[in-house]
């Protein structure tokens, strides 16, 4: 083995493991802003119905900013966006707390889903570039980072809100620890510039069609997890009349279902491939939401809840890494999956919440059931869409890497 290669293997090892650890920062924003809504809540006097009309504001503002992504990625290089838009983004999180009213409180949450939804896209663009040079999969495990961080900022928020803390302070402080961490995992990453004279990506442009087709897997497995992250209390407590405190551990051990699984879905993806792990996942998905519909008590339920978690944890991720092989522009493709996946996620609880006002919640989950079956039958769109070869560009045709710094 020659020191070039030596020297490339341990560039991409810390490549990984300072995505990795990007990965985990973003999922620390998440987790320190929603364990302070209620305290926001508080601070602007909103009520539930307003509440939800400002919540839809960061998957709004996600979808209007995600197309940007790969053009600030084209000027400023991979390592440089990164950067950049991953310290807006951990800045952000102190604008929520600090709104007096419902229309701030809008604007802060656009702004918060904007920088959200601009740092996901260039954070999964340079994942999938580390994956195609490693050749190996590795986004399921990046994506369990993201869960990881968002359990880790959701334990400091629920210390912080037990001790009482203002949400002002709180995430102040934890913006200035999150920069510091963000901008320190960014160094290691690969610095990825587009060669000279190559043609900037528009500004604003559609999805191409390879990432509606792929974002069509990502919507059925988000609208899942959505739908089971925020309805899985509410079933058992409603359908089947369990405690306050049973019906909690629902979601939460979901939550740990998917954190775990994703983790160790690499693995399973590096031996089965992408189409049987999301077809066996698919599987498994469906028998949850059929467990679900048709358990008599508690326990089964928990246990559906616990295999729509398992079955459609790594999904997503190989959404966003078969998007980034798709076509010529990756950055382009892996925003119209981000924005697919986003909406799925705004409008599932909404959607879950309309079909059970009009018959159940059992009707629901069978709505659920039906979407999770579609990742069985859809899942042979991620097929062809193998490593490329290393040195290929994660943000334009001609992209190259560079090991500064």
């Amino acid at each position: 083995m020659t020191g070039e290669t030596v020297f490339g293997q341990r560039e991409l090892k810390r490549a990984r493991y300072a995505v990795a650890a990007v990965f985990c920062v973003h999922g620390a924003v998440t987790g320190s802003f929603a364990t302070r809504i209620p305290w926001i809540v508080d601070h602007t006097g909103v009520s539930a119905g307003q509440l939800g009309l400002a919540l839809a504001f960061p998957a709004i503002g996600a979808s209007v900013a995600m197309p940007l992504a790969g053009a600030i990625s084209h000027r400023f290089g991979a390592r440089g966006a990164l950067r950049g838009l991953l310290v807006l983004w951990t800045l952000a999180l102190t604008l929520p707390a600090l709104a007096p009213n419902l229309p701030t409180l809008c604007a802060a949450l656009f702004v918060y889903g904007a920088t959200a939804g601009m740092s996901d896209v260039a954070m999964n663009a340079l994942g999938v570039e580390v994956e195609n040079r490693l050749d190996k999969s590795i986004m399921s495990g990046l994506h369990g980072m993201w869960s990881a961080g968002a359990l880790i900022g959701s334990a400091a928020g629920t210390l912080a809100a037990h001790l009482g803390s203002d949400a002002r302070l709180h995430h102040a402080l934890a913006a200035v620890a999150l920069t510091v961490l963000g901008l320190v995992a960014c160094q290691g990453v690969i610095d990825l510039r587009s060669a000279p004279g190559a043609e900037a990506p528009p500004r604003f442009a559609l999805p191409p069609k390879s990432a509606l087709v792929i974002g069509a897997i990502g919507f059925c497995a988000v609208f899942a997890e959505g739908a089971s992250l925020d309805w899985s209390a509410v079933y058992l407590r409603e359908v089947l009349d369990t405690s306050p405190g049973v019906a909690a551990a629902s979601t939460t051990a979901f939550a740990l279902t998917m954190a775990v699984a994703r983790l160790a879905g690499d693995r399973v993806v590096d031996r089965f491939g992408p189409v049987r792990t999301v077809r066996v996942g698919g599987v498994a998905a469906t028998a949850g939401g059929i467990l679900v519909v048709a358990a008599p008590h508690p326990g089964l339920a928990m246990a559906g809840f616990a295999l729509i978690g398992l079955g459609v944890a790594v999904v997503v991720p190989l959404a966003f890494a078969a998007a980034g092989r798709s076509g010529p522009n990756p950055s382009q493709a892996i925003a119209g999956v981000a924005t697919i996946t986003y909406t799925s996620g705004l409008i599932a609880p909404s959607a879950i919440g309309a079909v059970a006002d009009a018959t159940s919640l059992v009707v629901s989950f069978g709505v659920v059931t039906v979407l999770a079956a579609g990742l069985v039958v859809g899942a042979g769109v991620l097929r062809g869409s193998g490593r490329v070869s290393a040195g290929s560009g994660s943000d334009a045709p001609a992209a190259t890497a560079t090991t500064k710094g």
